[in-house]
């Protein structure tokens, strides 16, 4: 048999079955062919071509009406480059530009994060993002001294602590601490061991560190900057019996720890530095221990539980649990604003990727230029689904800063059972997301992603403590499949569904129900793009993996408690919680798109929401398989739709990442200027 060495024609259709493998065969074999006749079927497919992307007013819609005051944050430290964080700098002197970045802010910029706190919180958050996006040392020191330290006077003192506090927070005079996590419990706060008793001879709190497990560990601004502490402890009240004290559950207090002139330790106080840490090393990790420190009665945070000064305990909420739920509750801030922010650091990961994908060349077929890498199939595989997440989780994360500020303003109970599983799910969901994207760009960016100043590890390393504090990512997790799994329980026994389930309530008979042996082979593109299809897709699986969670817990507990059955199923359970987040985040991506006023910008996210959806239902395409949900044919249609979507974001994909409108300095990598970017490059270098 003869082989010809000339090049097959591409644009013909084969004649037959035998000519259509016999051309796969030499796809195999000739790379660049291969290349060439993949580029072609893309741009055949739809026979559409490019995309148009109004930018300014995509942007104006994403970015929302925050957008002037992240602008004033931005060009205030570009306008002060000696406040701009370098490359290479010690722990201690980033804690101490840190501090001197935040001052700044505060008292020369006039931005005042504080006072949005719980009034406007979109506005707080949307500084934090903005903050972040300079330093996140300096977004996470902004957290702890307005969100979690004031955040705690506000949320659960009462008129006295506001009116005595509120000013010295608010202009950094009273910067503070937020001392919850011990050496020994940080996820089980009811389990802390740091002791609040009341002496009513002198009408005072005496706070203890009864062993080394209930030293305060990792507080922020502990080590150098904080003078204050909301301290959480356990209350003891004297009973005048056999029993000595009664225990009343994990309360807060305020507790200065520091001289306000001379700014030593004050007596009883032990702090010790945490040292240098994988990232966040402009903020001022410490360990504080005390050893019988008193303070006065008022400085208990008193808005779900006080002490009389005889000693009587009062409160509006019965029970140790319930007040601990209140009292955690108005915490449930801090989740909120990590997710948002993670978002904000995939933004900046997604843009500089992107940006130097579109501009690096690489090989190329015989006698012609070389193309760019984002041209290549694998890496559009990588950074587009990423591209598509990172505006599926804006929209996700803008929802739930409406819902938490709304919240904040009606105290509506269902409202607050519905934010605090949401910030659960989207804050572990996200912030794995993130973590795990910030590897997968540092890798798409080869060697040059591995240069400290294309901020990949340095993003990567400070964003990666995000999966662990506010709630570890694994147990918030948990706490979302509870929530789901009560609400299931509370189906079949006459209860009603929050507001985030309503799925669950109005079609739980359809999704009990078999798939459509009809539907199931649907491959159509019109079909696979209607967003009913992929939001029932979606909760389909929910559905699915709720029930047979269920049946499973049912089944185990009976020979194993309720314990044990629960960790029998703990990876079943947290697929369940994340198929759930993923549900509501495409059903939030989905009104987006429908309220988008502008064509142009509605017809951009259209195509980036069917990347989301598509990629994740291919992603999981076992799952749907295994019950029949998908015929092969489809999923076969999914996955080449799902490659077409992938490779028409990538010829709009400097638009899309423009539409964040990060500016060279806040991206702050060479690789990624928008112009003159190798440059930049070789001038750092010292060229």
């Amino acid at each position: 048999m003869q082989i010809s060495n000339s090049k097959p024609n591409y644009d013909s259709e084969p004649a037959s079955e035998a000519e259509r493998r016999i051309r796969r065969l030499t796809l195999h074999l000739s790379p660049v062919a291969c290349v060439a006749a993949e580029q072609l079927e893309m741009a055949a497919c739809g026979g559409r071509g490019k995309l148009s992307v109004d930018t300014p007013s995509l942007s104006g819609y994403i970015r929302g009406k925050h957008r002037d005051i992240q602008d004033k944050v931005v060009d205030y430290f570009n306008a002060n480059p000696h406040l701009q964080t370098p490359v290479e700098i010690s722990k201690d002197e980033h804690r101490e530009l840190c501090m001197k970045q935040l001052t700044a802010l505060v008292r020369e910029a006039g931005i005042r994060p504080f006072r949005y706190v719980v009034n406007e919180p979109a506005k707080y958050f949307a500084i934090l993002e903005a903050v972040g996006s300079v330093d996140m040392s300096l977004g996470t020191k902004m957290g702890v001294q307005y969100g979690l330290w004031g955040g705690s006077v506000l949320n659960l003192g009462t008129k006295k602590h506001k009116d005595k506090y509120f000013d010295g927070i608010d202009n950094l005079d009273y910067p503070g601490c937020f001392a919850m996590t011990e050496l020994h419990h940080g996820s089980n706060v009811q389990g802390l061991q740091t002791v609040a008793t009341f002496d009513v001879i002198t009408d005072e709190f005496i706070i203890d560190t009864p062993n080394d497990g209930a030293i305060k560990w990792w507080i922020g601004n502990a080590a150098v900057h904080g003078k204050f502490a909301t301290v959480f402890a356990r209350l003891k009240l004297p009973t005048y019996d056999t029993k000595g004290v009664t225990d009343m559950g994990v309360h807060a207090f305020i507790v200065p720890i520091r001289d306000m002139k001379t700014h030593q330790q004050l007596p009883g106080i032990e702090i010790h530095d945490c040292g240098h840490k994988v990232g966040l090393n402009g903020v001022d990790n410490g360990a504080l221990r005390f050893r019988s420190v008193r303070i006065p009665r008022d400085n208990l945070l008193n808005r779900f539980g006080d002490v009389s000064r005889d000693g009587k305990y009062t409160s509006s909420l019965p029970t140790v649990n319930k007040r601990f739920g209140a009292t955690l509750g108005e915490l449930v801030g801090g989740r909120v604003g990590l997710a948002y922010s993670s978002v904000g650091v995939l933004k900046v990961a997604a843009t500089i990727a992107i940006r130097y994908s579109l501009l690096r060349q690489q090989f190329g077929p015989p006698n012609q230029p070389e193309v760019s890498i984002l041209d290549y199939q694998s890496q559009q595989h990588k950074l587009m689904p990423m591209l598509a997440s990172t505006y599926a989780f804006y929209f996700a994360t803008t929802t739930l800063v409406e819902k938490y500020s709304q919240m904040k303003k009606t105290h509506d109970e269902e409202l607050v059972a519905d934010v605090h599983a949401l910030s659960a799910g989207l804050k572990a969901y996200i912030t794995s997301y993130t973590a795990k994207s910030l590897s997968i760009c540092r890798e798409a960016c080869g060697g040059h992603g591995y240069a400290a100043v294309n901020r990949f590890g340095i993003l990567r390393n400070d964003h990666d403590i995000f999966q662990t504090f506010e709630g570890d990512n694994t147990v918030l997790l948990q706490q979302v499949a509870a929530d789901l799994l009560k609400q299931y329980k509370g189906k079949f026994t006459g209860g009603t569904l929050a507001v985030t389930r309503n799925y669950l309530r109005e079609s739980m008979k359809t999704y009990m129900s078999q798939p459509n042996p009809v539907t199931a082979r649907w491959e159509g593109e019109d079909h696979l793009r209607d967003p009913k299809f992929q939001l029932d897709a979606f909760r389909y699986r929910t559905y699915r993996l709720l029930q047979s969670v269920a049946v499973r817990l049912r089944k185990h507990s009976k020979s194993l408690g309720d314990f044990g059955a629960w960790n029998r199923c703990l990876n079943h359970l947290l697929t369940l919680a994340g198929s759930h987040i993923e549900s509501f985040i495409l059903a939030k991506f989905i009104e987006a798109v429908q309220s988008c006023p502008d064509p142009s910008s509605q017809a951009a996210l259209k195509l980036v929401c069917d990347l989301y959806a598509l990629d994740r239902i291919w992603n999981d395409i076992g799952t749907y398989r295994n019950v029949d949900y998908v015929a092969p044919n489809k999923a076969k249609a999914i996955h080449k739709l799902a490659e077409y979507l992938s490779f028409q974001v990538r010829n709009v994909a400097r638009e899309l990442v423009d539409t964040f409108d990060l500016p060279d300095h806040v991206t702050q990598a060479p690789i990624a200027m928008r112009s003159g970017a190798y440059s930049q490059y070789t001038q750092y270098v010292g060229f």
